[in-house]
């Protein structure tokens, strides 16, 4: 097959976006669903939060919020730190990234490397790390001269990141033919920017928001959770009121299993959530029998070697050993606990 030669792109940020759509022909292990999913993992930061990163920053530029000199502060689970630690350097900006301990280590490593400073929050408060990690942020934005929060959880520009480039790649891509979205939610930049383009394109297309057990969103009670970027402790600004066509959520162990399941299945290896999301592709695929499916997929496995694809950090964070886990990931089932509200 030919394909056109790839444009020359004018730095590393211009290089956002044009990420591939892989049709998944043996995941589901049938033949009357099309699963095609979007790779985000593509982007120059490896995730689909270079998007909402670099655009809060040229948005912030240009309202004149942010200048030369300027510290950019933010919390994050590690993805949008490494987005903003790679658009801070190319702006030439000091980037302070507030963490919590389930943050990758290889993601901090990236985000150092890229010239950002870490700030570890070791301690939950009130039972929530989200919650620990705004306070920092908050202290910190207010004890650092000429500094700015762009603030992913509340920030508009975040899913205006994803209606002018994710989904507009997906729909421009498939002529506007498929019948739903999956999509993984924390902020839910991504899945709103995503159903709202949608709606304004006049698509028929259910958008389906996979959440984590554990996460307050969409009325969800709080609970542990390890895998990071999926779910919520504390309900950002941006999640309030917000409504999807369904919501489905994963336990830290299905993210695990989808996430092993691609690998042995398709040779690719996934993020955490898009593990998660795969799996709900599989609760709901008796329903979407005939129709095209379209799943966003965050990040890359390569970023989870020793977690989601280590076999002794499963056993000890999820409690399952390593036959338990093989088991799981040579089952038909995708139903590993309830948890799908339609």
């Amino acid at each position: 097959m030919n394909r056109p030669f790839p444009q020359v792109c004018n730095g590393v940020l211009d290089a956002i976006g044009g990420t591939p759509l892989v049709r998944m022909n043996r995941f589901l292990g049938r033949s009357d669903i099309e699963l095609i999913v979007k790779l985000e993992a593509a982007n120059p930061g490896g995730s689909a939060k270079d998007r909402p990163a670099s655009k809060m920053l040229a948005e912030a530029f240009r309202r004149g919020e942010i200048g030369p000199g300027t510290t950019i502060v933010e919390s994050t689970s590690g993805n949008m730190g490494i987005g903003l630690a790679q658009a801070c350097n190319y702006h030439g900006l000091k980037f302070i990234c507030v963490v919590d301990p389930r943050a990758q280590k290889q993601n901090l490593s990236i985000i150092e490397a890229l010239g950002g400073e870490i700030e570890l929050v070791t301690q939950p408060l009130n039972g929530d790390f989200l919650a620990a990690r705004i306070a920092k942020v908050c202290e910190l934005v207010e004890t650092t001269p000429n500094s700015f929060w762009p603030n992913q959880y509340a920030n508009t520009d975040n899913p205006r990141s994803h209606f002018e480039g994710t989904v507009r790649e997906i729909d421009e891509a498939l002529d506007g033919e498929f019948d739903v979205l999956f999509v993984a939610t924390s902020s839910t930049g991504t899945a709103q920017g995503c159903r709202d383009f949608l709606k304004t394109r006049g698509r028929d297309v259910q958008v389906v928001a996979v959440d984590s057990v554990g996460s307050v969103l969409f009325g969800g009670s709080s609970g542990p959770r390890k895998i990071p970027g999926l779910g919520a402790g504390k309900e950002p600004r941006l999640a309030a009121g917000q409504s999807f066509d369904h919501i489905v959520r994963v336990t830290d162990l299905e993210c695990v299993v989808g996430c092993r399941k691609v690998a042995k299945q398709e040779a690719m290896l996934i993020g955490g959530s898009a593990g998660g999301v795969l799996m709900s592709v599989g609760k709901l695929q008796d329903q979407f029998a005939g129709k095209r499916c379209v799943a966003v997929l965050h990040d890359s496995g390569t970023r989870y070697l020793e977690t989601v694809f280590n076999d002794e950090w499963v056993h000890e964070s999820l409690g399952c050993t390593r036959e338990e886990l093989n088991y799981l990931v040579g089952s038909s089932s995708f139903n590993l606990c309830e948890g799908v509200n339609v």
